[in-house]
């Protein structure tokens, strides 16, 4: 069984020490209120040299690679108002830092320090407006007739452009009467 070196995802920060608050809390109690570090190690569940090799540790390079593509991440964050994803972040640190960085690093790293892109709302380029005429529904949707030539539909299209021009399109006749088997062959 293997163990996982960050733990859950949701402890996941940017250095790679597993426990790091139970370190310091030893630390500081040991330190302000004078208790024994054997006895807090205990009570942590942390073994005497693992604290010990924690107090002399440095960091190691990919962690101190993080923190300066964190303090770079902050800063683009700020300066393009948090728009930016982890997708627009890797490509921009990419090139900043001249490294090809993953992009499920950076969105690591940004989950870390907080940062989310703002989603911006999508304008509507269609603007609704009333129709100016509406003609009158004769026919109620019977499209059926008993004779030839009772019931004619057309569909004019209306197309405005510039501010207050229009332009109708020409009605298909044809393809109306070749879907109801009428020969079509004399209407231009």
């Amino acid at each position: 069984m293997f163990k996982k070196v960050r733990g859950h995802r949701k402890e996941a920060k940017v250095n790679q020490i597993r426990f790091e608050d139970k370190y310091i809390a030893i630390r500081e109690l040991h330190e302000k209120e004078n208790l024994s570090i054997i006895l807090l190690c205990e009570i942590a569940c942390i073994s005497r040299a693992a604290y010990y090799k924690r107090l002399k540790r440095s960091p190691s390079s990919r962690e101190l690679q993080n923190e300066e593509i964190v303090k770079d991440m902050k800063a683009l964050h700020e300066k393009v108002d948090g728009i930016y994803g982890y997708r627009r972040m890797t490509l921009n640190i990419n090139r900043k830092l001249s490294q090809n960085f993953n992009h499920k690093r950076i969105y690591r790293l940004m989950k870390v320090a907080g940062m989310q892109s703002v989603i911006q709302k999508k304008k509507k380029s269609y603007k609704r407006s009333t129709p100016q005429h509406v003609a009158e529904n004769i026919l109620n949707r019977e499209f059926t007739a008993e004779k030839p030539n009772e019931k004619w539909v057309v569909d004019v299209t209306e197309l405005k452009y510039g501010s207050s021009k229009k332009a109708f399109q020409r009605p298909n006749c044809k393809k109306f009467f070749s879907i109801h088997g009428i020969n079509s062959n004399c209407i231009p």
